[in-house]
């Protein structure tokens, strides 16, 4: 049986006080043993969501990390001091690090090594822009990105990757990918995976999907097969939105 995971990436978002207020909440919802759930404070925050959830079943993640052990990286963070505060989880080339930030596969998967080198768990996000998607060449987009950025690396691994498909047409855009869509991309990118690697390996990563995944259009996406999740932007910054979409997987 696969994980199921939500994981909600609070990106710019939340002071410390608004972080601990936001955490407090969540840690007075009934947690479904079946979901593992994930928050992703921004970078000043991760040490007090770490001692704030230090005994609870909710984890918190890196929403970035630089490729390089240390060095003159002014502003950057490595996967030691992740380490170092408590954090074991990183999320790994997200659209708005590839656009914002030219983050191309060569550098994502110079950052994979380096977080699977020190131990940690990765959320690797992809997705085709929306001019590729028109042209019909999201498969191949997707493909390359997993090639380049993810799939040097050996199956056991594979163990501390989810997959997180990002269509970037539907990321803070109000527009969804259908079920359908979710469902055809995510069967794709399994059928990759097992080409590259085993059946065994792709019938055991988690696929999450991240785009617009709110409280009214989650149930549908989460029932398809091979959505075993979500990687939640705006809809987590609220505890009662973030947990309606922990619990679509309750109606399943």
């Amino acid at each position: 049986m696969r994980k199921k995971i939500v994981a909600g990436n609070w990106k710019m978002n939340n002071d410390l006080s608004q972080t601990q207020t936001l955490l407090n909440d969540l840690k007075k919802q009934v947690l479904p043993e079946n979901v593992a759930i994930i928050v992703a404070p921004s970078f000043t925050n991760l040490y007090a969501a770490f001692e704030s959830l230090r005994d609870h079943k909710i984890e918190v993640a890196a929403q970035n990390m630089h490729q390089s052990d240390a060095g003159a990286f002014t502003g950057e963070v490595s996967a030691a001091m992740l380490k170092s505060v408590g954090v074991k989880t990183v999320i790994v080339g997200h659209s708005e690090r590839r656009s914002y930030y030219n983050e191309d596969n060569s550098v994502l998967s110079e950052k994979v090594n380096t977080a699977l080198d020190n131990g940690m768990h990765i959320i690797f996000c992809f997705g085709e822009e929306l001019d590729q998607r028109k042209a019909g060449n999201h498969y191949e987009v997707v493909k390359e990105q997993l090639e380049e950025g993810l799939f040097h690396i050996s199956e056991e691994n594979f163990k501390n990757i989810v997959l997180a498909y990002e269509p970037v047409w539907a990321i803070g855009t109000g527009e969804t990918a259908t079920p359908d869509q979710a469902q055809q991309m995510h069967h794709f990118i399994r059928e990759t995976v097992a080409e590259n690697y085993s059946e065994a390996i792709a019938n055991q990563v988690s696929i999450v999907y991240g785009g617009s995944v709110k409280p009214n259009n989650v149930t549908e996406i989460f029932s398809q097969p091979d959505v075993d999740g979500g990687l939640i932007g705006g809809a987590s910054l609220s505890a009662e939105s973030f947990m309606a979409i922990v619990n679509a997987f309750q109606n399943k």
